[in-house]
Formats: C-alpha cells, structure tokens, sequence
C-alpha cells in the first residue's frame, strides 16, 4: 500500500493522505477544506486521475468544514473521473459537512457512502 501525505501550510488546517487500495484511490482530507486549503487537496486528485486512478474514494470522516470551494475542488475532480470512465464515491461525511452537499444540492451527483468500507465494497 503506498502513502503520501501532504499539509496546509496553516498549521493543522488541512492534512491529506493518500492511498491505493484495489482499483480505488483512498484520499482523506482531515481537518478544514476552504479557500486556503483546498489545492492541497486539488493536487492529489489532479495527480491520481494523471496516473490512471479513476476510482476515487475521499474519506470525509475526519473532514471538518467544507466551503463551496471545496465543494468546486470534489466537483472538478467528479467531472474528471466520469470523462475517464470513473467517478468520485464520498464516505463517512460528518453531518456538517454533508449539510453543505445537501443544501447545494451537490449530493445528487456524488456516488454517496456511509463509510470508508461501504465504499470500497461498491
């Protein structure tokens, strides 16, 4: 299993790791996903679609906000991944932020989890 992690330079903001598992690319943001955080999490996606990864899992359970431009970062990435013939599955979003894709109406086009093992089952 590979690992790579990368953080926020506002110490303790954002941390993503990331991680093959199977066909599916396994990224977990923990912390906040904002303005100011979110090419950490940008960068990796970009770089497991440039590799071929078009499964992607993100791992929400330890992330903790999630503006719209977040939102905009797991939408790109959505596109991305379904023009490759994947797509983007979301596991385990805490209640606030799976309010953000339920107001924006974004959960309807996510492939939407329980859990991380929910997920990778799928």
């Amino acid at each position: 299993m590979d690992r790579k992690t990368v953080e926020s330079a506002n110490r303790g903001r954002l941390r993503v790791e990331v991680r093959t598992e199977g066909q599916s690319e396994v990224v977990t943001p923990r912390g906040e996903l904002d303005h100011h955080t979110a090419d950490l999490l940008r960068v990796p996606l970009d770089e497991a679609l440039g590799q071929g990864r078009t499964r992607l899992v993100v791992d929400c359970s330890h992330l903790e906000f999630c503006d719209s431009t977040g939102l905009n970062v797991l939408l790109g990435a959505r596109l991305r991944a379904e023009a490759a013939g994947g797509g983007v599955h979301l596991a385990g979003m805490l209640p606030v932020v799976a309010r953000v894709f339920e107001i924006t109406g974004a959960e309807a086009v996510f492939t939407v989890h329980d859990s991380l093992g929910a997920a990778l089952a799928d």
